[in-house]
């Protein structure tokens, strides 16, 4: 059975953010190759969701609600609901997990 994949505002944010950052650091090719290795990832939720593990600072405080997978050096932060994968993130493994979502959490709508 495929499961149906949606990226978060937030997630869709974080992929043109990493494009960009690495189209101004490196090249236009560099980051169309990413872009499409990152979407490709995400969209192969599709098929065995459950594949991912929790992320350890997560999993740390008990949070069990959220998976990860890897497009080394990125993490794709999802959760499964229903048939449905939602993508909540997409960051550079170099950037400190909580950090992130706290400020997400805590950002004024």
């Amino acid at each position: 059975m495929k499961y149906e994949v949606f990226l978060s505002p937030e997630a869709e944010t974080d992929l043109l953010d990493i494009c960009s950052y690495i189209e101004n650091k490196d090249s236009r090719e560099s980051a169309d190759r990413i872009f499409l290795g990152l979407k490709k990832k995400c969209f192969g939720l599709e098929e065995f969701p459950d594949r991912g593990h929790f992320p350890p600072e997560l999993e740390r405080i008990h949070v069990r609600d959220y998976s990860e997978i890897h497009f080394k050096p990125y993490r794709i932060i999802y959760r499964i609901s229903g048939h449905s994968v939602f993508i909540h993130a997409i960051l550079d493994g170099k950037r400190n997990l909580q950090d992130t979502l706290f400020d997400r959490i805590t950002r004024p709508t």
